[in-house]
């Protein structure tokens, strides 16, 4: 109840808005973020229906089946599970009210509409999606080279002229480097959090 009156004293309608930082404990999605877990919020957007919560591990979506249902659906989207792609921004034409962000994780596929009073503040929020995507596809560059890397020594020592007990020996130390090998390239270029990332694009 004491959320549905912070909506409303905030002004919304079906066109989002750009929640400031000191007003994010007046949305649901505030509810869910991970403070345990040293997670943070860096950029909010809410409608009478919706809220899009972006932390520096995920991003939270309070999904609401309308403006007057009391009725929510939480998604939560972490960034090392659900790859950002295909980041878009329409701006505004001269009778649009709105502009909009669209962008895909994993297969999901969301569609923001903003006050165009707001796209300055909208074009930060494109601008460290677009970089995450960028990071995230040059991490998976460097995981598949990493793999490639490993199956090519497997087969310079498969190919390689060896007795069976040497062979069966270096089999069982080139599988534990192997190991030690993609867990590091793992942890490298596997990222979680994008706190840095919003910090420099995020001007709040």
């Amino acid at each position: 109840m004491l959320k549905k009156l912070a909506s409303d004293a905030l002004g919304l309608s079906d066109i989002g808005k750009i929640i400031e930082p000191q007003d994010y404990d007046k949305t649901d999605a505030d509810d869910y973020v991970r403070h345990e877990d040293n997670e943070k919020i860096y950029f909010l957007i809410k409608t009478k229906a919706d809220e899009y919560c972006f932390t520096n591990l995920a991003i939270i979506h309070v999904d609401g089946e309308n403006a007057v249902s009391s009725k929510r659906t939480l998604k939560r989207y972490p960034y090392s599970h659900y790859k950002i792609s295909n980041v878009l921004l329409e701006t505004a034409g001269r009778v649009d009210l709105d502009i909009e962000i669209k962008f895909q994780l994993g297969n999901e596929n969301l569609s923001i509409d903003v006050d165009k009073k707001q796209i300055d503040k909208l074009n930060d929020l494109y601008k460290a999606l677009v970089y995450i995507s960028e990071v995230t596809r040059e991490n998976d560059t460097m995981l598949e080279l990493a793999n490639q890397s490993l199956d090519k020594a497997v087969t310079v020592l498969h190919n390689a002229r060896t007795n069976e007990t040497q062979l069966a020996d270096q089999y069982k130390q080139l599988t534990e480097f192997g190991f030690q090998w993609l867990e590091s390239a793992f942890h490298q270029y596997h990222q979680k959090d994008f706190g840095e990332v919003y910090e420099k694009y995020i001007n709040n």
